[in-house]
């Protein structure tokens, strides 16, 4: 088990392979909040300028980008993110993935994360495909003979051909896409964490990416989908939360939390409240 929270980390290890049990905890989320804190803010006046440069000040900006979520992910759980953009969604799986530390709360993961959040995030663009799946299993914590054992495999599910020896910066954003998720899924995750995989590519290497998710579903312990395609959600999840500006909104079905989600959408956030649904 892994558990993360805002003062400090801790880690053990935690036995790998055996079958998903809906009774045990996959990962619990207990008063999450994440917080940045930038600079970036509207050009200021000359005024402003002069002010701030006599005092020596910079404007800075807090980004309340989680507050205070909290929800249970069991064993066999297919969980479903969905939300506007800036909801927080991607930071949800990038701090449970332990990417980003959270401002206050704690994170507890039971076992071994694979995460796909972004189109070849980790990649080296001046190695090949080949080296690219040698690191990628190295950094999800496979041994080398185990890597060796996959790297076939990713290559032949990813279809790049020739360009598996070429290297990444030469690749369209579709084919990294393809490595990226290729890498992910051939690494027996127990958890399986994807923030828009599905987005790129073609309609064939979608529906064979799905069916890889669902084949996964029946040895990984949980897998979270990020995605702003509700009927990808609804087929691929049994459950679903909904996130706006940071807040969690509804945990429950995909089909309930749907139904919530398009009401908002439909009569507006200054016409909405929870007592609504």
């Amino acid at each position: 088990m892994s558990s993360l929270s805002a003062s400090e980390p801790v880690s053990t290890p935690t036995a790998t392979g055996t079958a998903p049990n809906p009774e045990r905890i996959a990962v619990k989320v207990e008063d999450v909040s994440v917080t940045y804190r930038t600079t970036f803010e509207r050009t200021p006046t000359f005024k402003q300028a002069i002010v701030r440069f006599g005092r020596g000040e910079r404007a800075v900006r807090e980004v309340h980008a989680l507050k205070k979520v909290s929800f249970t992910v069991n064993e066999g759980t297919s969980l479903g993110i969905i939300g506007a953009n800036g909801a927080g969604k991607s930071t949800l799986i990038r701090t449970i993935g332990g990417i980003l530390p959270p401002t206050s709360g704690r994170i507890e993961v039971h076992g071994r994360i694979s995460a796909l959040l972004a189109l070849g995030v980790g990649f080296n663009p001046n190695l090949s495909g080949r080296e690219n799946v040698v690191l990628g299993g190295l950094a999800n914590g496979l041994t080398r003979a185990q890597v060796a054992a996959r790297a076939e495999e990713i290559a032949e599910f990813s279809e790049l051909g020739d360009f598996m020896d070429l290297p990444i910066r030469t690749y369209s954003s579709g084919m990294r896409s393809k490595l990226a998720f290729a890498v992910s899924v051939h690494m027996d995750p127990d958890i399986l964490m994807i923030d828009e995989a599905l987005s790129a590519g073609d309609a064939a290497f979608k529906k064979k990416a799905a069916d890889k998710m669902q084949e996964l579903m029946g040895s990984a312990r949980a897998m979270f989908l990020v995605s702003h395609g509700l009927g990808s959600i609804k087929e691929m999840c049994n459950r679903a939360i909904w996130l706006h500006k940071g807040t969690l909104m509804y945990e429950g079905s995909p089909d309930e939390v749907i139904a919530a989600y398009t009401k908002f959408l439909k009569v507006g956030e200054d016409a909405f409240s929870l007592e609504d649904l």
